[in-house]
């Protein structure tokens, strides 16, 4: 394979230079660079860490450095091609094409901010990375073994003194052409990182990973645990058939799919065909999911058994797992379908990590509080309330069982109300949780249980959400199930629960309390609500249309006030993830401050009415490149229309309102 330098030979003089140049700016950035030369690129990282800047290529006629960069702070004033080329939720890969001389010092200023940036924020650190730390392990591994690529007897050598040293690893005898047994004398990357994910108990995999970690030159710590990993049988973990079996080129075959996948960002259409070929190499079968999901779990999806059955039961609506291993099209497109969801607000998992996670977690087991202490921490984070006040407010949802959270229009009630339920669960896991919402037109039959057309015209009695997920709570007494009820006051609460509003005392839920339902399926059929499930409803105080709650409903429910939530959490979490500078944000805020001030002191209106956080929370993935435009859309589109309903009869008021939030912008 070409090296660095055979690169060199064959490019334009100025194409040196700036490769050079480039190099060189690099290494002068701090003493904690570290400079790898796998063949035909220069690898940049920090010591011990997984690194911002990532790649500097030769071509014919430009040097190309690919950065993964803060997924909100892409910033290219001078329009020299920053492409993203993948992204996860907390990062995106992009590429430049440095032509000439001129950009050089552009495109460096580039490198070091991320540098900077990584080294005050410490991005290494964020909260995905914080609850999978073994993903950064797994990483630096698999970037260390790509430089054995050429070097697999170095590599072999290093795998059989692991072996001699610890005395359960074994399996490293090789059958030959002839018949005859030996020692291995050849290895893919995925059977070497695999040395340590098999199914040996944690202490043992710690051992063989940080000496397999001594053996590659990797500081990096090894994990304290290997949760949502999946791993292989020891008598099952190559990846290739044995030497009278395998074809001269299959581990080629392995390294050569194992290189792809590292670059994928440098060309996906040569990953497909090297997913394809290493598909045919006997024994790789569901493996080569998992191998990809070792050396890179933030972008590739592991299809062992029990994230499939997960997959399959969860998921069936989104994707179609294959029952043979799916060829690089099929996988791809998983893969795709996956990162598309992620960037849902609404969906349960964020990454690839997480998903194996809940996949691998036992589900006959209730949650770790470690889990639920995570979750709880990351919502401190994103909602503007203080853990104190969250901790508070589960409290009163685990004591009532039932729990609604009220406030004025914006103030991030539903959002609120589904992360609370997956506090409360241990997981982000849409199995465990039932959304919908309640409208004029919802009844009894809708929600608990009525009759319904059947295929053969007639009608038969089925069970609504309610009684769907009771069912679901009373077959898994040790789990948490929540249904979350939007816009509760929209529909008629006492009609739509029926009895169901009795039972929903925390003190009968029991065998003892059970009562007959409107529409028993059997004689004597009795029904009670199971201690394991708790209801989350919101109500926006502020709508006119909605009548008053009613006071039985009051009774068995808490009742949580959500305020505007202005201030400083607020304006750094907005200035973190879209860059918007904060004096910008502190002029939005004294003007949303006065208006409601102003909402707040009418005699028609009142504090109910205020306007909410959200308005101008932009949503995860929007890109903002004028903050000024941005909150003048917000302000014409949302804030503005509603304004104008509070001053219905006098809009001359609500005009006045929106300039003054204008005022300048």
């Amino acid at each position: 394979m070409a090296t660095i330098q055979d690169h060199l030979e064959n490019t334009p003089e100025k194409i040196q230079d700036l490769f050079r140049g480039l190099r060189e700016k690099i290494l002068d950035l701090g003493d904690d660079i570290e400079e790898g030369s796998p063949d035909s690129y220069i690898s940049y990282k920090r010591s011990g860490k997984k690194g911002i800047f990532s790649y500097v290529y030769i071509q014919e006629k430009a040097v190309k450095i690919e950065l993964t960069i803060p997924r909100d702070n892409l910033n290219d004033p001078k329009g020299l091609s920053i492409v993203p080329r993948s992204k996860s939720h907390r990062q995106v890969k992009t590429e430049i094409k440095l032509k000439e001389i001129d950009d050089l010092e552009y495109v460096f200023d580039l490198v070091r901010q991320c540098y900077q940036f990584e080294k005050q924020e410490e991005i290494d650190d964020t909260e995905p990375v914080k609850d999978f730390p073994w993903t950064r392990f797994h990483e630096s591994v698999a970037d260390k073994l790509l430089g054995f690529k050429n070097k697999r007897k170095d590599l072999v050598e290093g795998i059989h003194e692991i072996v001699e040293q610890v005395a359960t690893l074994s399996g490293f005898e090789d059958t030959y052409e002839d018949g005859t047994t030996g020692p291995l004398r050849d290895i893919c990357p995925f059977t070497a990182i695999g040395i340590f994910n098999r199914e040996y108990n944690p202490n043992t995999r710690k051992i063989i990973a940080r000496k397999l970690a001594d053996f590659l030159g990797i500081k990096e710590t090894v994990p304290e645990h290997f949760k949502g990993i999946p791993t292989l049988l020891p008598l099952k973990a190559w990846f290739f058939a044995k030497g009278n079996k395998r074809e001269p080129s299959d581990i080629d075959t392995l390294w050569e799919i194992f290189e792809k996948a590292i670059e994928l960002s440098r060309s996906r259409d040569a990953f497909i065909a090297a997913y394809d070929r290493a598909t045919k190499v006997e024994n790789v079968g569901w493996n080569l999911t998992i191998g990809l999901y070792w050396i890179r779990p933030w972008s590739f999806l592991t299809l062992d058994g029990k994230s499939r059955k997960y997959i399959n039961e969860n998921f069936k609506d989104i994707v179609d797992i294959p029952k043979k291993p799916p060829n690089a099209s099929e996988y791809i497109s998983t893969v795709d379908t996956f990162e598309n969801k992620f960037q849902e607000d609404e969906f349960p998992f964020n990454s690839f990590p997480e998903l194996s996670l809940a996949a691998w977690e036992d589900p006959e087991s209730p949650p770790e509080d470690g889990k639920r202490k995570i979750l709880l921490d990351n919502l401190a984070t994103d909602c503007f309330i203080e853990r104190s006040g969250l901790e508070k407010i589960l409290n009163r949802l685990q004591t009532k069982k039932n729990l609604i959270l009220q406030g004025p229009p914006g103030t991030g009630k539903t959002w609120l109300a589904k992360r609370l339920a997956f506090v409360l669960t241990g997981r982000k896991d849409n199995s465990k949780v039932k959304a919908l919402q309640f409208h004029p037109n919802l009844s009894y039959e809708d929600f608990v249980r009525g009759w319904r057309p059947a295929g053969d015209g007639r009608l038969k009695l089925e069970n609504g959400p309610f009684l769907q997920i009771a069912e679901a709570a009373r077959k898994e007494p040790t789990e948490k199930y929540v249904i979350v009820i939007e816009e509760i006051n929209r529909g008629h609460p006492a009609q739509i629960f029926g009895e169901l509003l009795t039972l929903l005392e925390a003190d009968k839920r029991n065998p003892d309390e059970a009562l007959e339902l409107c529409y028993p399926k059997e004689d004597g059929e009795r029904f009670f609500i199971p201690e394991n499930l708790y209801v989350i409803g919101t109500m926006n105080i502020a709508d006119r249309s909605l009548a008053l709650v009613d006071l039985a409903l009051r009774r068995r429910f808490a009742f949580v006030d959500l305020e505007p939530a202005f201030g400083e959490p607020w304006k750094k979490w907005v200035h973190d993830k879209f860059d918007i500078d904060l004096k910008t944000l502190s002029e939005i805020e004294i003007r949303i401050r006065s208006l409601n001030d102003k909402i707040s002191d009418e005699s028609d209106l009142g504090p109910q009415f205020r306007i909410g956080h959200s308005y101008v929370t932009p949503a995860n993935g929007t890109v903002i490149e004028d903050a000024y435009d941005w909150f003048r859309q917000v302000v014409n589109t949302e804030i503005g229309p509603l304004l104008d309903e509070y001053w219905f009869d006098n809009l001359d008021d609500a005009r006045k309102a929106k300039e003054a939030l204008l005022k300048g912008f």
